[in-house]
C-alpha cells in the first residue's frame, strides 16, 4: 500500500467519523424517544427498515472500480487513493445533507447529559472501527458493514453506561427524596390509564388557589423526571406537591412511591392506553393500585373513579380499606354526577357531595372532563378546602394544553387540539364535541393517525372509533392510514357519503386543510404521533 493510499484511507476514516456523528444524531433522536430501551430501539430499526442506503450505495459504487483497479489493472494502482477520496467526499456530502434532529422534528432531540454520554462513546466505538479498517487495509465493502452497524454502537454505548447511569440516577434520587422529606409538602400521587394529566392540571389549579402548589409539568411521570422537578423547583413555600405517576410495568409505580411517598392517592381510570406493556386490564389495575397501597401505609385516602372498581385488585383494596376509599361517580359513590352537558363555553354538571348538590361550571371541553373535575374537587375537599371556594375557582380554570383544547384564530376554523391524547374514551368524547362546536354550513373534520400502544386491542378499538366517527365527522384525514385500516374501513362503511383524504404526514393534512378549509369548519386533531411512529427514514 503506497503512502498516498494510506493518506487516502486516513482521509476516508476521518470522513466516516464526520458522517457517523451526523447519522448517530439521527438515530439518537429515535433512541431517546424509545427511552433508551435497547430492545425496543433495535426492534424499531428492524420494523422501519431504518438502514442506510445512500452511503452504502456510494461505497458499493466506488468499490467496483477500485476492485478492478487493484485486481486486474496493477499498472493503475496509483488510482486507488482517488477512489478512496471519492468515497470520503461522499461521506462528507451525505453528512452535510443529514437533517439535524436538534433543530428539526416534532419533538426535537434533547442533548441531555445522558444523550451526550451515549453519543460520545458511540463515536469512540466508530473511531475504533475506522482505525481497525485502516490498519487492516479494509476494502470498501467492510466500510459498508461499519455504516450499517451505527445503530448497534448506540446500543453498545448505552449498555456500557448502565452502571454509571445507575450511579447518577441514585444520586439524583437520593437528593430529591431527601429534599422532599425535609420540606414535607403534602404529596398527592395521581395515576390512571388516562385522565391523570388532566386531573393533575385541574387539582393543581384548585389547590394553588388555596396555597402554593407545585405540580409535575406536562406529562412528566418517570422517576428521573419527577426527581428533577423536586430537585429544581420544590421550595419551602409549597404546601402541596401534585405528582403524576406513570406505570410502565408492574412495580414501576411502587418505585415512584418510594421516591415521593404519597399522602393521598388518586386513580383516574383503568383502560387500554399502553395496553401492549401490560397484556391484560387486570395487570393494569394491579399496577395502578400500587399507588393506593403506598398511600394507605401513610394512612392516606384513595380517591378513585367508580369504573375502576370492576377489577379484582381494585375490589380487594376497596374491601380491605373501606374507610380510606372515596368513590367518585356511579350510583353509590361519595360524589354522584348528574345533568352533565357540554356547552359551547365549557362543561356544566351537578355533583352531590356530602349531603349537598353543587353546580359545576368549567371552561373545559369533552364530557369526560366532568369526571376529572369531580376527582380533583373531591381530593381538594379531603385536603380541607371549602367546596364553595373550589367551585368559584373552577370558572378561571385554564384549558389543558393539547387535551381537547379549543381555539379559534380570527377568520379561521375552530381547532380542537387533542394532540396529546391516545385512548379510546378521550377519542370518543372528542368526536362527540364536534357536534357541539359545529357551525352552520361548516364541515366536521378529523385529522388523526389513530391511537398507539394498544397491543392486541389495536384493530378492535380503532374499528369502534371508526364506527363512532361516521356519526360525527364529514371529512376524515387519516395520517398513515395503513396503521388504522379498521378505523378507515368502518368509517367508509358507515358514512359512505363522507370524504376520506389519506395523508402520509400531518404536514400533508395541513396543506389539504389550508386549501379546502373554511372559517365555519371545526377541526379535531386527535393524537399527534411522535417522530418514532410517523417518520419514514430514507437514509
Amino acid at each position: 500500500m503506497t503512502l498516498y493510499s494510506i493518506a487516502a484511507a486516513i482521509f476516508l476514516a476521518l470522513a466516516f467519523l464526520v458522517f457517523a456523528r451526523a447519522r448517530l444524531l439521527t438515530y439518537l433522536h429515535f433512541f431517546q424517544q424509545e427511552e433508551y430501551d435497547n430492545p425496543r430501539f433495535l426492534r424499531w430499526i428492524l420494523s422501519k427498515r431504518a438502514f442506510d442506503q445512500r452511503a452504502s450505495l456510494l461505497l458499493l459504487a466506488v468499490s467496483v472500480p477500485l476492485l478492478v483497479t487493484t485486481e486486474y489493472l496493477h499498472q493503475f494502482v496509483e488510482l486507488v487513493p482517488i477512489w478512496l477520496s471519492f468515497a470520503a467526499i461522499g461521506f462528507i456530502v451525505i453528512a452535510l445533507r443529514e437533517p439535524d434532529p436538534r433543530q428539526h422534528g416534532k419533538k426535537r432531540l434533547a442533548m441531555t447529559a445522558r444523550a451526550k454520554r451515549i453519543l460520545w462513546i458511540a463515536l469512540a466505538i466508530c473511531a475504533l472501527m475506522a482505525a481497525a479498517l485502516v490498519y487492516i487495509h479494509g476494502q470498501l465493502p467492510l466500510w459498508i458493514l461499519a455504516v450499517q452497524a451505527l445503530p448497534l454502537t448506540l446500543a453498545l454505548s448505552n449498555l456500557s453506561l448502565q452502571p454509571l447511569e445507575k450511579t447518577f440516577q441514585q444520586r439524583y434520587w437520593d437528593e430529591a427524596h431527601t429534599k422532599l422529606a425535609k420540606l414535607r409538602p403534602t404529596v398527592i400521587g395521581i395515576t390512571g390509564s388516562f385522565g391523570k394529566t388532566s386531573v393533575k392540571h385541574i387539582l393543581g389549579h384548585l389547590l394553588d388557589s388555596q396555597a402554593a402548589t407545585l405540580i409535575t409539568p406536562g406529562s412528566i411521570n418517570t422517576p428521573m423526571g419527577i426527581a428533577r422537578i423536586i430537585r429544581e423547583q420544590l421550595g419551602p413555600q409549597h404546601r402541596y406537591f401534585v405528582c403524576e405517576m406513570g406505570a410502565y410495568g408492574p412495580g414501576s409505580i411502587a418505585r415512584l412511591c418510594r421516591l415521593a411517598p404519597p399522602d393521598m392517592a388518586v386513580i383516574t381510570a383503568v383502560g387500554r392506553a399502553h395496553y401492549e406493556r401490560f397484556r391484560s386490564l387486570d395487570t393494569v389495575a394491579a399496577a395502578k393500585f400500587e399507588l393506593a397501597e403506598a398511600a394507605s401505609e401513610r394512612n392516606g385516602k384513595l380517591i378513585v373513579a367508580a369504573d375502576v372498581l370492576q377489577y379484582p385488585a381494585a375490589r380487594n383494596f376497596h374491601e380491605t380499606h373501606k374507610d380510606a376509599v372515596i368513590v367518585i361517580g356511579g350510583t353509590d359513590g361519595a360524589m354522584r354526577i348528574s345533568n352533565a352537558r357540554q356547552e359551547r363555553t365549557g362543561i356544566v354538571f351537578d355533583g352531590a357531595w356530602q349531603g349537598r348538590t353543587y353546580t359545576f361550571r368549567a371552561p373545559l371541553f369533552g364530557l369526560h372532563h366532568c369526571g376529572n373535575v369531580a376527582l380533583a374537587f373531591a381530593t381538594a375537599c379531603m385536603l380541607g378546602c371549602k367546596p364553595e371556594d373550589l367551585i368559584a375557582s373552577l370558572v378561571n380554570l385554564p384549558q389543558v394544553k393539547h387535551r381537547l383544547e379549543v381555539t379559534q384564530a380570527p377568520g379561521s376554523w375552530t381547532v380542537v387540539d387533542d394532540a396529546y391524547n391516545s385512548n379510546p374514551v378521550g377519542f370518543a368524547a372528542a368526536l362527540e364535541l364536534l357536534d357541539v362546536l359545529q357551525n352552520q354550513g361548516g364541515k366536521r373534520i378529523l385529522i388523526t393517525p389513530g391511537m398507539v400502544e394498544l397491543g392486541a386491542a389495536h384493530d378492535e378499538e380503532h374499528a369502534k372509533i371508526g364506527t363512532l366517527a361516521a356519526r360525527h365527522v364529514d371529512v376524515l384525514l387519516p395520517v398513515i392510514p395503513e396503521r388504522i385500516n379498521t378505523l378507515v374501513e368502518n368509517f367508509r362503511t358507515h358514512a359512505p357519503n363522507a370524504t376520506i383524504v389519506p395523508c402520509r404526514t400531518f404536514a400533508e393534512a395541513r396543506a389539504w386543510l389550508d386549501a379546502n378549509g373554511t372559517a365555519q369548519d371545526v377541526v379535531l386533531i386527535e393524537n399527534d404521533l411522535p417522530d418514532i411512529y410517523e417518520a419514514t427514514l430514507r437514509l
